[in-house]
């Protein structure tokens, strides 16, 4: 620190140069009563203590929160000294999106009379994805370019680890040079926050959340569903709706609502990390506003008896293709940005609704069981291009490595999406964040069957296991399902 400073601010920066939970209950103007929840003070506080800090907890406990203020606080107390904070994430859409934004918002909120300094300057000091101050910056690295994370070299470093539980060890790993001259020996420091919501076990975030040999040097905080409740970042009754919607014994419920590390095993068909980089992807899509061109329309017209009948979209925009449901019978409260809730429909509606979307053109899709198949019928004799879909009907599709087979259309139709959502493919796909949706595209299994062919868990036992028909995520599903024979060559984005 720059002794020779007695200015406001460089007082100010000698008060709260230590103490991070200080500058945000003292700099940031709270709304009367609110301010940092408990277990959020005591994540920070552990930043100069113990230097490296990873936290992981149950979606909505305030992360991005409280690392856009550990970024606001260094570079504040840092600005004059030689510093940098590289922030990087599972995707870059995560920086983009979210923890950015984070920062621009919370540095909306200070007390700068307090601080001693004017505001950042949009456009100069603060941009999209970087904060530029006279001797420092805090910016965006992309998680996939270690070289980028092993280059950053200051006299005080802070990493940030944004949604750490995808991002590759050797990721983590570029970072340790950072750390190889920074201790109480040295005139150089370095920190590193690693926070995330859990997934699967396995991984350098999984490594140090359970202590693994090596990773002592690590503050871990595990933080609880009970304790996000009483801090008021998250109602009871949203967690006990998800309990009785997912299973409490469930990845999705452990994962998210608990914030524990699990896996139904190997054998669920959409991995949870896949499908939130989707949601991550639908937030971007809607906040561009280019919508795209409506290209194909699936109706699941609840076949076997759901309480849903749905109308899935499917666009063509220049960043992704994305999807939008209209629910028939969901409740007034599914509203939102990508789920419609619409009164209950019946065979007329249902007909009249999908007549005036495929009468611009646009390629439908009907689940041609039962009352579907009556509505697929009408269409086509109306010359609309309609395809039925019977899922047990037999398919020639294979997978992406034309290795395996399918016992079924609907066995393929599953595949195909598990294939469309990873994200090491050459695809880009937009899934609504909706809970409902969540839980029924998460929760089937597969298995390979005798033949040689997989096997995706009927609907029939997940709707015994779940309580409910998985109508939303088959009319995803569907809307995704083309036979490989016809396949069109699908945008590579």
């Amino acid at each position: 620190m720059n002794l020779d400073r007695f200015d406001q601010y460089g007082l100010w920066q000698l008060a709260y140069f230590d103490d991070p939970s200080r500058f945000v209950k003292d700099c940031i103007e709270w709304p009367k009563g609110k301010g940092p929840a408990p277990y959020q003070i005591e994540i920070m506080d552990a930043i100069p203590e113990r230097k490296r800090v990873s936290a992981r907890g149950p979606h909505g406990l305030g992360k991005s929160a409280v690392m856009s203020w550990l970024i606001l606080w260094f570079a504040l107390t840092r600005d004059g000294l030689d510093w940098k904070c590289p922030t990087t994430a599972s995707v870059w859409r995560q920086l983009e999106d979210f923890l950015w934004p984070e920062v621009h918002k919370w540095s909306g909120k200070l007390n700068w009379s307090l601080i001693g300094r004017d505001p950042f300057v949009e456009g100069e000091e603060m941009m999209q994805l970087k904060l530029r101050l006279k001797t420092g910056a805090a910016f965006a690295i992309a998680s996939d370019v270690p070289a980028k994370i092993e280059g950053v070299h200051a006299d005080h470093v802070f990493y940030v680890f944004d949604e750490s539980k995808s991002i590759a060890d050797n990721i983590f790993d570029a970072a340790e040079g950072a750390f190889s001259n920074a201790g109480a020996d040295t005139d150089y420091e370095a920190y590193a926050a690693a926070m995330s919501t859990p997934g699967s076990p396995i991984g350098r975030f999984y490594d140090i959340q359970r202590r693994a040999r090596g990773f002592d040097d690590w503050h871990v905080r595990a933080v609880k569903l009970d304790e996000c409740i009483r801090a008021g970042r998250i109602s009871a009754e949203w967690a006990e709706q998800r309990k009785l919607q997912w299973g409490e014994e469930s990845q999705t419920y452990q994962n998210r609502v608990l914030g524990e590390f699990q896996t139904d095993s190997a054998s669920g068909v959409i991995p949870m990390e896949w499908l939130e980089l989707g949601n991550i992807l639908c937030e971007a899509w809607h906040n561009s506003g280019r919508q795209g061109d409506l290209t194909r329309v699936a109706l699941d017209p609840a076949g076997e008896g759901g309480d849903e009948k749905v109308i899935a979209r499917l666009y063509d925009s220049a960043l992704c293709e994305a999807v939008t449901l209209d629910v028939f019978g969901g409740r007034e409260e599914d509203k939102s940005r990508y789920i419609d809730a619409k009164k209950n429909a019946g065979l007329d509606e249902l007909i009249n609704a999908m007549t005036g979307i495929l009468n611009a053109g646009i390629v439908g899709v009907v689940d041609a069981i039962g009352m579907g198949e009556t509505i697929y019928k009408v269409l086509a004799a109306s010359g609309l291009r309609v395809e039925a879909f019977v899922a047990n009907k037999s398919t020639r599709n294979k997978d992406r490595n034309d290795e395996l087979g399918f016992v079924s259309k609907r066995d393929a139709a599953w595949w195909g999406l598990r294939e469309r959502l990873d994200p090491h493919g050459p695809y880009k796909v937009a899934i609504p964040p909706d809970d409902t949706l969540t839980g029924q595209l998460l929760a089937p299994s597969w298995r390979i069957a005798p033949g040689g062919k997989i096997k995706v868990e009927t609907k029939k036992d997940v709707k015994k296991r779940l309580g409910r028909s998985t109508d939303r995520a088959d009319g995803v599903v569907m809307l995704m399902f083309e036979e490989q024979e016809k396949r069109k060559v699908w945008r590579v984005y």
